[in-house]
C-alpha cells in the first residue's frame, strides 16, 4: 500500500512539474480557461455584472465593441453576458455526463477486464450495441424518454458515452490484471473484490482521469449539439448550443451571434483535449 501511495504521490507530483515547465504555455492556458469555466458555472457574477435576460431594443445587434465585447442579439441582450451565465447550464449536464460515462464505464471495464469469461462477453456485447448507434440518436432518445432539462440533457449525452470510456478502461484494467503484484496478491489468497480494490483500483486513476478529460470536451459538444437542436433549457434561459442556432437567422449581418458562442465552445473542448493529453503523457511517464 505503501508503494501505491508513493506512486500516486510521485504521479502527481511529476503533472504539476509538467505543467509548470515554461515551454508548456498551451498547458497553463488550458488551466486557465477550464478554471474560468469552472468560475463562470459557479460565480458569473464575478466575470459579468449584466442581466442575461434584460432586453434592450435600442442596442439591437451592436457589433463588438468595448462596452459589448461580444456584440449584442436582436433583443439587445449582451452577448457576452449570456455566454457566461450559460456556462452553468453547458458545464452542469457536462458534468452529469462525464459521471455516469465514467461511472458506468469504470464497472462494466473493471467488471469485463478482471473477471473475464462470460462476464467479459456480455459486457463487451453491450458495447457493441451501444457503439453500433450513433451517439446523437442515442441522446436524443433519452431525452425523449426523460423530458427536456439540464440534468436529463446530462443523463442522455452520459449514457451515450458508456461504451468508449468502458473499453479503455477494459483494456487498462487486462494490462494490469497481468501484472506481478496483482498475481502474487491472488497467490496469497486475497479475495477477488480486494485485489480489485487494493492493487487495480488505484493504478487505474491515471486512466480514468485522461478518459474523464476527453468525455468532457466531447460532453460540452454533445451538450452543444442537443441545444442546436432545441433540447436544451428553454428559452429565454442561455445555453451555448441554442445560442449558435439562434444566431443562425443573423449571420449574415451579425457574425457574432453565432461565432462568439461556437468560439468558447470550441476553446472549451480544446482546453479539456489539452488536460487530456498531459494526464496521458504524465501517466506513460
Amino acid at each position: 500500500m505503501t508503494g501505491i501511495a508513493v506512486g500516486q504521490l510521485s504521479g502527481a507530483r511529476r503533472l504539476w512539474v509538467h505543467i509548470g515547465r515554461p515551454r508548456n504555455a498551451g498547458t497553463i492556458l488550458a488551466a486557465v480557461v477550464l478554471a474560468l469555466v469552472v468560475i463562470a458555472a459557479l460565480a458569473p457574477g464575478l466575470l459579468v455584472s449584466g442581466d442575461p435576460l434584460d432586453v434592450t431594443p435600442r442596442n439591437r445587434l451592436r457589433a463588438p465593441s468595448l462596452s459589448h465585447l461580444f456584440g449584442t442579439d436582436q433583443l439587445g441582450r449582451d452577448v457576452l453576458t449570456r455566454v457566461v451565465h450559460g456556462t452553468g447550464a453547458s458545464l452542469s449536464a457536462a458534468l452529469v455526463a462525464v459521471t455516469i460515462a465514467v461511472v458506468g464505464g469504470a464497472l462494466i471495464g473493471v467488471g469485463a477486464g478482471y473477471l473475464g469469461g462470460w462476464t467479459d462477453r456480455i459486457g463487451m456485447r453491450f458495447v457493441d450495441v451501444l457503439l453500433a448507434v450513433p451517439a446523437l440518436l442515442i441522446s436524443m432518445t433519452v431525452i425523449a424518454a426523460t423530458g427536456g432539462g439540464t440534468v436529463e440533457l446530462g443523463v442522455a449525452v452520459g449514457v451515450a458515452g458508456i461504451a468508449g470510456a468502458s473499453r479503455v478502461i477494459r483494456s487498462r484494467t487486462m494490462q494490469l490484471r497481468a501484472m506481478p503484484f496483482v498475481e502474487a496478491a491472488l497467490v496469497s489468497g486475497w479475495s477477488r473484490p480486494t485485489v480489485v480494490r487494493r492493487h487495480v483500483l488505484p493504478h487505474l486513476w491515471p486512466t480514468t482521469a485522461a478518459v474523464a478529460s476527453v468525455e468532457f470536451g466531447q460532453a460540452v459538444l454533445a451538450v452543444a449539439a442537443l441545444g442546436f437542436l432545441g433540447f436544451g433549457p428553454p428559452p429565454p434561459a442561455p445555453e451555448w448550443g441554442a445560442m449558435v442556432a439562434d444566431g443562425r437567422a443573423f449571420v449574415a449581418g451579425a457574425w457574432w451571434l453565432t461565432a462568439a458562442p461556437a468560439l468558447v465552445i470550441t476553446v472549451v473542448v480544446l482546453a479539456a483535449y489539452r488536460l487530456s493529453r498531459v494526464i496521458g503523457e504524465n501517466h506513460r511517464a
